[in-house]
């Protein structure tokens, strides 16, 4: 079954066509940070415009490189949700519109589930079951993934998620948009020994993340330097390494305990801070001591991208499952919502 994926649901617009035989056939992706950036965030109605101009070219580039005509597809997938609703709108009005006009089957995907699968697409691919660490913008969560659809959510943010808090520090430190690469690259100057910022919740039990307080206590020491008229570019990195440090351990700490609580020794990471190389070194280390496995998406599938989209819709797709003639954009969407395509 050969699927087009669309992927739309922030300031990344994404299509990949997915051959359930074959594997991943072509994958395109237009980022729309340098438009961004000017902002320091993201700006929804511009996202919206440039995903409304981007898409079809986008969609007949990555037929071209599949080597494959519109006819050839046997089936659309597209970002229902979480996300920016009129970005998701785009995705959504395109997807179903082609697959009308095609008389082939649709369906909407959840964002999340396409990070938390993308390793899927690589060679050495995770079997269920796995612990997942989701870490993707507005999300930190730690599931647990028996097979697809059937997930258990563990522990999640409860205020800021880790990837905002890189995007918050970034701004306290004057660091370009996105700010996640940019702490990271300014923290690789910076002194381990100069701050130690502090891990939250990992002196009480559970699995749930909160990274409001590092924030303002990153926020408090920003200033004190500035006070004292050392907020330089030696302070700045001091501060930046100290948080990513923070991060971290408290995220290493908290896979850790996942894995001791559900017996499972396979952690799958996704979603952008994924990339962070600390953090894969950090994993990588203390899982393969405790005798497990660490998987994570190439570079360019660990931010939003339509491949992801199009390897989740084509096994939900070959299940059987579709929309029912109503297309979906649903800004606000948990994971823990989503069933087994046979019991949709």
């Amino acid at each position: 079954m050969r699927v087009l994926g669309i992927e739309t649901s922030c300031d990344e617009t994404g299509v990949a066509v997915y051959d359930t035989q074959a594997g991943l056939l072509a994958d395109t992706l237009y980022s729309q940070v340098d438009m961004h950036a000017a902002y320091g965030g993201v700006v929804p109605e511009l996202a919206s415009r440039d995903h409304t101009r981007k898409l079809l070219p986008l969609i007949q580039t990555t037929l071209d490189d599949a080597g494959l005509g519109r006819n050839d597809l046997d089936g659309i997938a597209y970002t229902a949700g979480p996300g920016l609703v009129g970005a998701l709108m785009v995705g959504a009005a395109t997807a179903h519109g082609m697959a009308h006009a095609l008389g082939i089957p649709v369906l909407g995907v959840h964002h999340m589930e396409g990070h938390l699968l993308a390793p899927m697409l690589e060679e050495t691919a995770p079997a269920f079951p796995f612990v997942a660490l989701l870490v993707s913008g507005g999300h930190t969560q730690l599931v647990e993934v028996k097979g697809l659809g059937h997930y258990r959510l563990l522990g999640e943010s409860v205020d800021d998620a880790a990837g905002e808090a890189f995007d918050k520090t970034a701004k306290m430190l004057g660091l370009s948009y996105p700010g996640g690469p940019a702490v990271a690259r300014l923290a690789e100057q910076g002194d381990t020994a100069r701050f130690r910022f502090p891990r939250p919740m990992t002196d009480r039990p559970g699995l749930d993340f909160s990274f409001s307080g590092l924030k303002t206590h990153t926020l408090t020491t920003a200033n004190a330097l500035r006070e004292a008229g050392e907020l330089d570019d030696t302070g700045r990195a001091d501060i930046a390494r100290a948080f990513e440090d923070a991060v971290v351990d408290t995220l290493v700490i908290k896979c850790r305990r996942a894995l001791e609580q559900t017996g499972l020794t396979r952690l799958v990471v996704a979603g952008g801070v994924s990339a962070n190389v600390r953090l894969r070194e950090r994993l990588d280390t203390e899982i393969a001591r405790r005798g497990g496995q660490t998987f994570y998406p190439r570079g360019r599938f660990c931010t939003d991208n339509g491949a992801m989209i199009a390897y989740v819709g084509a096994q939900r797709l070959a299940a059987g499952e579709r929309d029912t003639g109503t297309m979906h954009a649903v800004p606000r969407w948990p994971l823990a919502d989503l069933a087994p395509p046979d019991a949709s």
